[in-house]
């Protein structure tokens, strides 16, 4: 599987962006999915994660009730909304897929990565 991050860019405190991660590979529909962000000087941390139907999702609790995921087995897609940005929400976010059906919220579950799409959040 190869993962295409895309959507990151500049946006004021309280505003919104959607991420969008285009994946290839015929083993996508089979797979969770995931959404991590790393800040400057800092680890790499869990966002958000979906199992392979989108019936399924979790999120860090610094997100909750502001993002969404979601996936579009169709179109080989997931997406990340996120709305109500804060400025501790800059990051780069990484998304990731894992060899298994079931979502997961550490680094160590998933299997590919993509390089990430920055996002800037200005007060």
């Amino acid at each position: 599987v190869q993962l295409q991050a895309s959507g990151g860019g500049l946006v004021q405190a309280g505003g919104s962006l959607r991420l969008s991660c285009a994946a290839s590979g015929r083993t996508f529909a089979r797979s969770g999915m995931g959404w991590f962000r790393q800040a400057p000087g800092r680890e790499r941390e869990f966002v958000a994660t979906i199992n392979w139907s989108g019936t399924s999702t979790y999120y860090a609790d610094s997100v909750k009730g502001r993002f969404t995921i979601s996936r579009d087995n169709a179109k080989n897609t997931v997406l990340l909304q996120m709305n109500n940005l804060k400025p501790d929400d800059a990051a780069v976010y990484y998304c990731a897929a894992r060899i298994n059906l079931s979502g997961g919220s550490y680094v160590s579950d998933y299997d590919y990565w993509g390089q990430g799409t920055q996002v800037t959040v200005s007060s």
